[in-house]
């Protein structure tokens, strides 16, 4: 590709040239260039190059806004200004990103690249300084001021100007970068500042270096400048040479120790002294292995190449640690699946409590792949909350099947490597962590839970997001391609299961890959359930206690969600449990007497002061609202406050809000301004109070539309100075018409509402399908009220 490029730009240098000569009169250019009266130039920003007077350049353009600037400087026959970006990384400059000197220039010839770019043949006429900058869009303009060079006259200047010829020509001989012609050219430029410019363009100075020296007024200066510069290129490319010429000589020694040793090695298998090669091991290693005749015909490739290598050398360590992995990878290895759906079912009921819906997926999977006995495996993704279990399935899952289980952690990962593996000629490569954990397993159909997946990260090296795609794809990952193993391997049947806090973050592509089973949490009972089956027991046994160390009953259990908790998952619930055994553990050890039945008092000893139970303190004033929201930590609750005080009826929000909450605000305030009448405000006060609604807790970042409804209804509350029922809340969108929208998230938000205490719940008359779906053991103590229009949503919440 360098090499196209180079012919490609040489061909249109040659091409450039030719058309000056043909086309265009140079001295013309140059008695137009002194005499024009353009005092505004448009400006060109580049990156990664400086150009100077009387150089030809081509400058290639990619950017819209410099594409168009050249088209129609060159339409105009205007004149334009080319100015280096100080950091060549920023994609959208502004002024602030350029320098102030800079090279005026006229265009040659535009070419249009293939892919869109077009590449400007540039040449230089003077020196100019950004006075004033007039336009930014759609690209710069400036008004500026010429630059003249002062010219000496001195013998010093022509002996420094032969020396500074005589330099460039040494290091056009020694640097195989330079083509030889740049010798003719410099031979054949007879003025001193021509001469000088050439050189400082094409040299290998940095950007900063040469915009000093286009910056020069002082010709003899500028001279004097270049001339250390190149010297310092100079010696850096003879010190390049001189360790070229050493590392060669050390090649040609090693080449020649690889012989000797090779010569060596035959005699003494002649002697029969030779020792049995590692050629050898792996030669049987691969014999206990099946594999297909592509993958013999690999194997026996790479293990040649081994062969020829010396063992002394590092590639023969990396080609002896790829053929390791590629002979420990378990080929055509499969475990024998337990189609036993009894079983599988017990498995999963004494692991797990609740989950339903997924252990009916589970098993339906394992019934079809009875029936089938060739079905590739799915692609499940457990959405849910933290705590919910959905790791610990994974587990559940490989035991009901009779599988190996692997865990891959994806959290924070932002290289792709990770997923596909390193190239192996790098020193350090590896295989990616799906080949790793299939090596770990010993099997080519494990159960691999890919642990949250919402979490990859995007970095420098590559998006590892994208890179699971044919990894997820059961189209594709019969043949997946791993760098460091350079072939394909069959994943189609392993059996991936995918964990994930939050759908938001993952792509779309990757999730349309994957069966997504949203897990919302568990109720009070289930949590009940679960501390009594398997919390409580693990945490017997990971503080050395028994089953009469201490004992904990369903009271007891439920004021510990109640008042110490507030969670979908069951993960806080165990803390508090562990809380509970380490002080048991310390009374034991320390000998002291205690009541193993713990009470209620005696928990709240040893965790802290309950939170509270009741809602009703916080809402019980006007203006405040128990709203509902959805977050990637399960369902929450949130109170919406708002104040009236004397103004002109303005609207003030607080509470760190997103840009959707916002609007819900003001579409709701608009709703009552319009309906004053009918909601029984009085006009004085919208016109003559303002209205602050606040979201407490600021620190965190708030946004949806679920609150639209709860600010209307906070509103109206402040406005009648009446208050809105105590425990109650609501979610739903609200429109400038009056209609009520329906939400998500209804399962986790009723939840949500169930662990605060709440009794009545209003939502859009649309999200009843939604609630249908909830089992009504989810929904006991709950009344919930279906709404249409904002009106019935004031009827239902505020008191009479």
């Amino acid at each position: 590709m360098e090499e196209f490029e180079e012919i490609y730009f040489e061909n249109i240098l040659n091409e450039s040239f030719g058309m000056v000569t043909e086309e265009l009169n140079v001295d013309d250019i140059k008695e137009t260039a002194e005499n024009t009266v353009q005092k505004v130039f448009p400006i060109l920003p580049v990156r990664n190059m400086i150009m100077f007077p009387q150089v030809i350049t081509p400058i290639t353009a990619g950017r819209k806004n410099s594409i168009r600037l050249l088209e129609e400087a060159q339409r105009n026959g205007e004149f334009i200004g080319i100015i280096s970006q100080k950091n060549s990384n920023i994609e959208q400059p502004f002024e602030k990103d350029l320098y102030t000197v800079g090279t005026y220039a006229k265009i040659v010839k535009i070419i249009k690249l293939p892919e869109g770019n077009v590449t400007a043949i540039m040449k230089g006429f003077g020196r100019f300084r950004v006075k004033k900058m007039i336009q930014h869009e759609p690209y710069f303009k400036a008004e500026i001021a010429k630059l003249k060079d002062t010219l000496p006259k001195s013998e010093e200047f022509e002996a420094l100007m032969e020396n500074i010829k005589d330099l460039a020509g040494k290091i056009i001989n020694i640097d195989p970068n330079i083509p030889n012609a740049a010798n003719f050219a410099i031979k054949n430029i007879s003025q001193p500042e021509d001469l000088l410019n050439f050189i400082c363009s094409n040299a290998n100075f940095d950007i900063a270096s040469k915009q000093a020296l286009l910056e020069e007024r002082h010709l003899q200066k500028r001279a004097e400048k270049c001339y250390q510069l190149m010297h310092d290129d100079f010696r850096k490319l003879e010190l390049r040479n001189l360790i070229h010429q050493k590392t060669s000589k050390d090649l040609d020694k090693q080449q020649r120790e690889y012989f000797l040793n090779q010569q060596l090695k035959t005699i003494q298998d002649e002697l029969g002294n030779g020792t049995e090669s590692d050629a050898d091991e792996l030669r049987k290693k691969a014999e206990k292995l099946t594999w297909s005749a592509e993958v013999q015909e690999h194997f026996d490739k790479e293990l040649s190449r081994l062969q020829r290598q010396h063992p002394n050398s590092p590639d023969y360590n990396v080609q002896r640690n790829y053929l390791d992995f590629f002979t420990d990878l378990p080929w055509g290895i499969y475990s024998k699946d337990v189609f036993d759906i009894v079983k599988a079912e017990k498995i999963l009921n004494k692991a797990h409590f609740g989950l339903e819906d997924i252990k009916k997926r589970i098993l339906e999977h394992m019934a079809v792949l009875k029936l089938k006995n060739n079905m590739k495996s799915p692609i499940l993704c457990l959405a849910g909350p933290p705590g919910v279990g959905k790791t610990s399935l994974g587990k559940s899952v490989a035991d009901a099947l009779g599988r190996k289980y692997v865990r891959v952690s994806l959290g924070g990962l932002h290289d792709e490597s990770e997923i596909r593996g390193h190239r192996k000629t790098y020193i350090g490569a590896m295989a990616g962590r799906i080949l790793q954990s299939i090596k770990k397993s010993g099997t080519s159909n494990p159960v691999i839970v890919l642990d949250e997946i919402d979490k990859i990260g995007q970095g420098i090296h590559g998006d590892p997001s994208s890179a699971l795609l044919e990894v997820l794809d059961p189209e594709q990952n019969h043949s997946f391609y791993d760098n460091y193993l350079e072939y394909g391997f069959d994943l189609s049947r392993v059996m991936f299961i995918a964990t994930a806090n939050s759908l938001s973050s993952i792509q779309s592509p990757l999730l349309d890959r994957m069966e997504v089973i949203q897990i919302a949490g568990y109720t009070l009972e289930e949590k009940i359930e679960i501390a009594k089956r398997h919390l409580i027991k693990k945490q017997l046994e990971e503080n050395g206690l028994n089953t009469k160390s201490y004992k904990l009953g369903n009271p007891e259990i439920r004021h510990i969600i109640e008042a110490h908790t507030s969670e979908s998952g069951v993960r806080s619930l165990e803390k508090r449990i562990a809380s509970i055994s380490r002080w048991v553990a310390l009374q034991t050890a320390m000998e002291k007497e205690y009541d193993p039945k713990i009470t209620i008092d005696k928990i709240d000893e040893i965790l802290g002061i309950p939170r509270p139970k009741s809602i009703s303190e916080i809402t019980g004033v006007p203006g405040v609202v128990t709203g509902l929201a959805w977050t990637s930590v399960g369902g929450d609750i949130l109170f919406i406050e708002s104040i009236l005080s004397n103004g002109k009826g303005n609207l003030t929000m607080t509470g760190n809000l997103g840009n959707v909450m916002k609007e819900s605000a003001t579409i709701a305030l608009e709703y009552i301004k319009a309906k004053y009448g009918e909601l029984g405000i009085s006009e004085e006060d919208i016109e003559k109070k303002n209205i602050h609604v606040h979201v407490p807790e600021g620190a965190t970042p708030k946004d949806g539309p679920s609150a639209g409804i709860a600010m209307l209804t906070s509103m109206v509350s402040s406005y009648k100075n009446k208050k809105v029922k105590p425990h109650l809340a609501m979610t739903g969108e609200i429109t400038l018409r009056g209609k009520v929208l329906p939400v998500g998230g209804i399962k986790e938000k009723l939840l949500a509402a169930s662990r605060a205490g709440i009794q009545e719940i209003i939502l859009s008359e649309a999200n009843k399908k939604d609630v249908e779906e909830i089992k009504k053991d989810y929904l006991k103590g709950l009344k919930i009220n279906y709404v249409t229009r904002m009106k019935e949503v004031i009827d239902l919440a505020i008191e009479k």
